[in-house]
């Protein structure tokens, strides 16, 4: 997670963590005798590490999220895909890890809690791809691309903080003028420019 301010929490990785404890113990559950005692034991080992990780997870988001409500009056959120980017077997674990769902759940009813102004940008919102100096819009943005400068105004960017930033100025553009905030086309365009119109339909008789 990355904050508009450019501050990076990092991931705790809480499951990475435990990867090799949690495999020993299967692999010792899955030698035991079915029905006998040591099998039992062995199950609740298990139970007990996933337990572990689940707790250690919680722990911290619930610190984090505390914390940037107390701290920010208006927070801003991509709303993401989680479900299908979990469906993708290189990333699901750590997205996963992540818990980015339980993240924005408990930022959305901390911010009712504490009466923050809790917002969330459409997913096609084009964050990294703009530059959130000038407005610029690059037409392609691999997720390899970590760093980049704007070909217009020549700012210097991390992908993140500069994604970010944008996330922020599209949250307090709703919360202040109620504007729609809409994917962009996937096209090099200045920010302000006006958009291909499209055809008139007639009224249905």
């Amino acid at each position: 997670m990355i904050t508009s301010d450019g501050d990076k929490v990092s991931n705790p990785k809480h499951f990475k963590k435990h990867y090799r404890r949690l495999r020993n113990a299967q692999k010792s559950l899955s030698r035991k005798q079915k029905g006998s005692k040591n099998r039992e034991k062995a199950r609740i080992k298990v139970a007990k590490i996933h337990a572990q990780i689940t707790d250690s997870r919680k722990d911290h988001l619930h610190k984090l999220t505390t914390q940037l409500v107390r701290e920010n009056q208006t927070i801003v959120v991509e709303n993401l895909a989680v479900k299908n980017m979990v469906k993708n077997p290189k990333l699901s674990q750590a997205i996963s890890d992540v818990s980015w769902g339980e993240i924005t759940r408990q930022l959305a009813y901390k911010c009712r809690w504490y009466g923050r102004n809790y917002i969330e940008i459409d997913r096609w919102f084009p964050s990294s791809k703009r530059c959130s100096n000038c407005g610029y819009i690059a037409e392609k943005m691999p997720l390899n691309v970590r760093e980049w400068d704007c070909p217009d105004c020549g700012t210097h960017h991390d992908r993140d903080v500069n994604a970010s930033k944008n996330i922020l100025a599209a949250g307090l553009a709703v919360s202040v003028c109620r504007a729609t905030i809409r994917p962009e086309q996937s096209k090099s365009v200045k920010a302000g420019a006006e958009p291909r119109k499209g055809k008139k339909q007639k009224p249905k008789s």
